[in-house]
């Protein structure tokens, strides 16, 4: 069931500006954006967020991570959940342990106590990648992860999945159908048009709930970057 994993030189902690930098400027953008979430659908309550790209390299785990934090800071209970299990980062953002994670709870392993990880944000939990799977798209679509995700649902008021990028494997496509809402990111500079584009389209193809883009890396001076939350438009 599980593949051996490749040695990975990604030793080093993502910076977590909303936890590190409490008077920079992007601090004040994460905040902005999660107050954008709050107002998107009044009407109804997004428990669970998939924050996906297009492609590799765009940020969207540290993108997720420091959105979490933000709304742990707001006094909300949050899992942030790596479904990336194809190429997991959380457990170096969090200088954590991978094991066990996700991949444990899918294959009826352990339990959701028995993988929960605290960290030192008040209110933030975490469940990390696990060891990675063969098939990470088959597991994700079994439904023990909708079991899962209501369990989750039943303990936190904001879950934060971390999916992989559209254009490369499926799996995103299959969790934006399970979750309330899906948000694209995009990198200033690096991500094509066209690709941003395809992304969007291959989610709403799959039923996808898309609240919106967020632009990432835009310099605004220098020393800063800027988090700009835009509705998803063609």
């Amino acid at each position: 069931m599980f593949k051996k994993k490749k040695k990975d030189s990604r030793t080093a902690a993502r910076k977590l500006v909303t936890k590190d930098a409490p008077k920079s400027i992007a601090l004040e953008q994460f905040r902005m954006i999660r107050e954008n979430i709050n107002f998107l659908r009044p009407d109804k309550k997004l428990k669970t967020l998939l924050f996906t790209s297009s492609s590799s390299g765009e940020g969207k785990s540290t993108l997720a991570a420091n959105v979490a934090i933000v709304f742990a800071q707001a006094g909300k209970r949050v899992l942030l959940v790596d479904a990336d299990m194809r190429k997991p980062t959380t457990q170096y953002t969090f200088r954590t342990t991978t094991s066990p994670g996700l991949s444990h709870l899918l294959n009826r392993q352990r339990g959701l106590d028995e993988v929960i990880k605290r960290t030192q944000t008040k209110g933030l939990d975490l469940i990390t990648c696990g060891r990675i799977p063969v098939n990470p798209a088959e597991l994700l679509g079994l439904k023990a992860m909708d079991d899962l995700l209501n369990e989750m649902k039943s303990r936190y008021d904001i879950i934060i999945i971390d999916a992989p990028p559209v254009l490369l494997v499926a799996d995103a496509q299959i969790l934006s159908n399970k979750c309330d809402g899906t948000i694209l990111i995009v990198s200033s500079g690096k991500t094509e048009k066209n690709n941003a584009k395809r992304a969007k389209g291959l989610l709403e193809t799959s039923k996808a709930n898309v609240l919106g883009v967020i632009l990432n890396n835009y310099k605004l001076e220098k020393g800063h970057y800027y988090y700009n939350y835009n509705a998803a438009k063609d």
